[in-house]
């Protein structure tokens, strides 16, 4: 199978040692050091191996504070390098004092929502008040993971590579959206089909989940419950489904549903059928596999208090009508259950704009079906970065049944959650 390769480029202004650190994780002479302004002329490119990462492609670009000659060429080349890469490193001298370049990087990085991680090189001996001083000098650094090293140490080599492979997710790791499917059983997708599904298709998590299990030689089955009637106690609603379930040649493995049904289908499934959601598959698969995360971040729900805040993010601008979970139900709950918190909303590109993420108690986010891994990655290291807890709109709405509803949910993706406790 090919591997694509990680693009990993090394940015930064002149001087700041960004050529070391090329040529300390190459272990040669890759790049010419030297301490004339300007020495990178254009970016050096170097092709590796590096164990426990697999192949990647090295960018030692030219320093961005350069004005003279070909300054400017220079500066579009670094630019259109970084929109090439899939982790950016910023090299920074924490003995200097002017960082528009430093800063002039990171927002530029951050608005591709590149993986970014700091290195302070060392030239001389300094106190943790210079990288101190840096840090103030640039808030955004707050969000992102930093090593100190001497880059023409070579002994700084084996820091180096374990600080990049601890913080750095590859494009080429392997996600499944089902882990848990086995070939030749039946799976059951529930989809209500409220006001805002789209006529002529499904909406894009329950397609995917079709396909894959098509794909995978397992049988997906489509069922449409009628929510109304079954809220409102309609015998003959519970019936359809017990006789729906009951028509099976063999038992359906697991039920896949819409997150709003989870009041009653964590009562509605049957002990011998695994039950999960959309919402929950989707925040798996396209964050990587960090489900755990969003599982505890729920957590923060039970310490809430008046005065605290919560924020809700989407990754899209859909219309939004009738019980719209975001806008409706999942506020309607919290200010049912602890009322005085004040809730906020962000969507599509508002969640990289706001400056005010500490502020949160907790964020609560969508499945992310239209958001990409990249994007999403992005904000969960944010957030992690400051100490933010977050969740997500299937584990919410499945613990708003309690907590056995959320352990039900979660059991299909091995996580035990009673053993969170």
């Amino acid at each position: 199978m090919l591997v694509e390769r990680d693009h990993i480029g090394i940015f930064g202004k002149m001087n700041s040692g960004k050529s070391s650190v090329m040529n300390l994780l190459t272990q040669q002479a890759t790049s010419i050091v030297d301490a004339t302004p300007g020495t990178t002329a254009d970016t050096k490119i170097a092709l590796q191996e590096i164990h426990g990462m697999g192949p990647v492609k090295l960018f030692d670009t030219a320093g961005l504070d350069e004005t003279a000659g070909l300054g400017e060429k220079k500066r579009a080349k670094v630019f259109a390098d970084l929109k090439e890469c899939d982790l950016v490193l910023l090299v920074i001298d924490p003995d200097t004092d002017d960082f528009a370049t430093e800063k002039e990087v990171l927002e530029k990085a951050r608005d591709l929502d590149k993986q970014i991680l700091v290195i302070y090189n060392r030239f001389q001996p300094i106190g943790a008040e210079r990288i101190g001083a840096v840090e103030q000098a640039i808030p955004l650094l707050r969000f992102h993971q930093k090593i100190a090293l001497v880059a023409v140490d070579k002994d700084c080599r084996a820091a180096l590579l374990e600080f990049i492979l601890a913080n750095f997710v590859s494009k080429n790791v392997k996600m499944e959206l089902f882990p848990f499917l086995e070939r030749d059983e039946f799976y059951v997708l529930n989809i209500p089909m409220d006001e805002e599904t789209p006529p002529g298709r499904y909406l894009r998590p329950q397609a995917m989940a079709e396909e894959y299990i098509t794909r995978h030689w397992a049988w997906p089955v489509s069922y449409r419950m009628d929510l109304g009637k079954a809220r409102q106690g309609d015998a003959s609603e519970r019936k359809r489904f017990d006789d729906f379930l009951n028509g099976f040649g063999k038992r359906p493995k697991a039920i896949v549903t819409d997150s709003q049904a989870m009041d009653l289908m964590h009562t509605w499934t049957p002990d011998d059928i695994m039950l999960t959601t959309f919402s929950i598959m989707m925040i798996n698969y396209v964050s990587r596999g960090r489900l755990a995360a969003f599982v505890k971040g729920i957590e923060a729900v039970d310490t809430l208090a008046a005065g605290d805040k919560v924020l809700i993010a989407e990754a899209c601008n859909h219309s939004r009508i009738a019980e719209d979970i975001g806008t409706v139900q999942i506020p309607n709950f919290i200010e049912r259950h602890w009322p005085g918190v004040q809730i906020d909303h962000n969507f599509g590109r508002e969640f990289q704009e706001n400056e005010r993420l500490q502020s949160y108690k907790l964020v609560i986010h969508c499945g992310g079906c239209m958001i990409t891994a990249q994007k999403l990655l992005a904000r969960i290291r944010d957030l992690d970065s400051i100490g933010v807890p977050y969740t997500n709109y299937g584990v919410f709405l499945s613990y708003a049944q309690g907590r056995d509803a959320l352990r039900q949910v979660l059991l299909p993706w091995g996580i035990d959650y009673h053993a969170a406790d």
